[in-house]
């Protein structure tokens, strides 16, 4: 057995993976697929591929783009979902922001540095004009960090995926005041260089069956009630998610990469353009 080690967000995105590990697909091929949920997200991801801590990353992309041309020895291989994420935009219920307009020059919540949290509030800020050079962060690690922060007023607002954080808004703690979807593709997995170098049959074989399976997704019968019950989320909040999200079997094209990386040079999250070659592994 060849042992590979792949992480992720403890989200609904990744529940094809679980579903595959489950019924011991990757076993069969001799692959054993060690799967890690990482609540912090993109920056701990990052991280962890760098690190070697783990081979492969189901990642944001945005926040990969900006890291392996800041040095992270891995590629994308792929688009896992194309469909947008949508960022709920959130305050504490009680304050006393109502609008988006309110928020800006207030201080973001964000998991980590380089997290999608952070690279979306720079995206909203380009949205509504704002200067992003007065954008102010406060660390908090995960969503009950982000409860905490608003809560004790360490932080004003607090970008996340909005299905995720729904349970929050349906129980008072959270108010979602505004939506913000990204302008690419949401998630990519993205695989280390060294990995790819020793095992690219592998690699090609863990890509094949997951994507066998989320071609299939929707189609599975009570996959809603599956999902609403795993992931404390309502029915009806599962099967709008399910209707807005649509997963991916292709690469990552040169001219989705060039949008992205314009968007994020443009709000000077990054400071220079990648290659493609250095940033992209079709396999």
């Amino acid at each position: 057995m060849k042992n590979i080690k792949i992480a992720g967000v403890p989200e609904h995105f990744n529940l094809p993976w679980h579903l595959c590990i489950e019924n011991g697909e990757f076993d069969v091929e001799g692959i054993n697929l060690e799967w890690t949920d990482v609540p912090e997200g993109t920056g701990k991801l990052c991280q962890m591929l760098r690190s070697g801590e783990t081979d492969i990353a189901v990642i944001l992309t945005e926040g990969i783009v900006k890291d392996i041309i800041a040095g992270n020895p891995s590629k994308i291989v792929q688009v896992y979902v194309e469909s947008p994420l949508v960022w709920g935009i959130h305050v504490a219920a009680n304050s006393n922001f109502q609008k988006l307009s309110d928020l800006e020059n207030k201080k973001a919540a964000i998991s980590r540095i380089g997290s999608g949290s952070q690279l979306m509030a720079y995206v909203n800020a380009g949205n509504e004009g704002w200067n992003t050079q007065d954008l102010q962060f406060e660390i908090v690690n995960t969503i009950d960090g982000a409860v905490e922060a608003l809560t004790n007023e360490t932080a004003d607002y607090f970008m996340w995926e909005r299905f995720m954080t729904k349970p929050l808004v349906d129980k008072g703690i959270f108010r979602r005041i505004a939506d913000c979807p990204t302008p690419w593709p949401c998630f990519v997995i993205a695989v280390t260089d060294e990995m790819l170098q020793k095992h690219p049959g592998t690699i090609r074989r863990i890509l094949e069956i997951i994507n066998n399976t989320t071609i299939e997704f929707k189609e599975i019968p009570s996959i809603d009630r599956t999902l609403a019950s795993k992931y404390n989320q309502k029915i009806e909040d599962i099967r709008e998610w399910l209707s807005l999200t649509k997963w991916s079997q292709k690469p990552l094209s040169e001219q989705m990469l060039n949008k992205v990386q314009n968007q994020l040079l443009a709000l000077s999250v990054i400071d220079k353009k990648g290659i493609f070659a250095e940033i992209v592994k079709d396999i």
